[in-house]
């Protein structure tokens, strides 16, 4: 199956809700536990048993995990293979965004299946030109992996490069319409998505209707709401992974409590989807 197919089929059983395990130093001691790597594991693990029976998706920061390490990695490593044991998804963020065989690197550490990192997708960066992921595209294509494209995130910086006019597009426009490209013909659902902030003022005047999946980070403990996804997304609401981390993840370390904030908020997002 495609991601994107893989993607329809998982947020139709367990709802539209993408959780970030993302360890940061003060979740770690909000938990109880030393920022170290024997912290880290127990934190990140503990969160993966909690949660990834019940997402959809989960997202990894990999800096949290990158910050120690190899040994870090290694627990990312187990955080993969655990998601997706579990049955979700995982989505790692890394927004890479290189040239050539560096871009190439890159892609078969994160989308090929021999790689102890390999996941379902990965979070990339276009500003270097769309061209520059050929080397994503392809290897997503190969191994039926996804993308997310950075295209117009909530960032106060975000609009000096998104927004900014060439050929008569901004360049926010100008990514969404090459995964209109990608992702032409393709059913249920695209494999090549967009990541567009949940707490923007406004929807930047983007057709957002490009078949594919949109990642919408910033929802929750960020400040982004139901209404905003409504509000931002319009007719392509149905698309859209609401991700936040904080706001699950505050809740631990006790298990249920963090399940039962992935249970409702997946209940509050489904009522977007019709």
């Amino acid at each position: 199956m495609t991601f994107g197919a893989r993607l329809s089929s998982v947020v139709a059983e367990r709802g539209p809700f993408c959780v970030g395990i993302d360890p940061h130093a003060s979740l770690l001691r909000a938990w109880g536990y030393d920022d170290d790597v024997a912290g880290l594991e127990r934190f990140a693990l503990g969160a993966v048993e909690a949660l990834a029976p019940h997402c959809g998706v989960v997202k990894p920061q990999s800096a949290f995990y990158e910050r120690f390490g190899s040994r870090g990695v290694a627990v990312l490593e187990r955080v993969i293979a655990e998601s997706r044991a579990a049955g979700a998804l995982v989505l790692l963020d890394v927004k890479r965004g290189d040239i050539g065989s560096t871009s190439q690197a890159y892609a078969d550490a994160y989308l090929d299946p021999a790689s102890p990192l390999a996941c379902d997708a990965v979070t990339v960066s276009p500003f270097l030109g769309f061209g520059s992921l050929q080397p994503f595209v392809d290897t997503a294509v190969k191994h039926d992996g996804g993308l997310f494209v950075l295209a117009a995130t909530s960032n106060k910086e975000g609009p000096e490069v998104q927004s900014a006019v060439t050929d008569g597009r901004t360049v926010s426009a100008t990514v969404l319409d090459h995964l209109r490209g990608l992702n032409a013909g393709a059913v249920p659902l695209g494999s090549f998505g967009a990541v567009v902030g949940a707490t923007l003022a406004d929807d930047r005047g983007l057709d957002l209707a490009f078949n594919g999946p949109i990642l919408a980070p910033g929802y929750g403990e960020q400040g982004g709401t139901t209404d905003d996804v409504r509000r931002i997304f319009g007719a392509s609401a149905g698309n859209v992974l609401a991700s936040s981390s904080r706001g699950v993840l505050r809740l631990g370390p006790d298990p249920v409590a963090m399940r039962d904030a992935v249970l409702r908020t997946n209940d509050e997002l489904r009522a977007l989807r019709g």
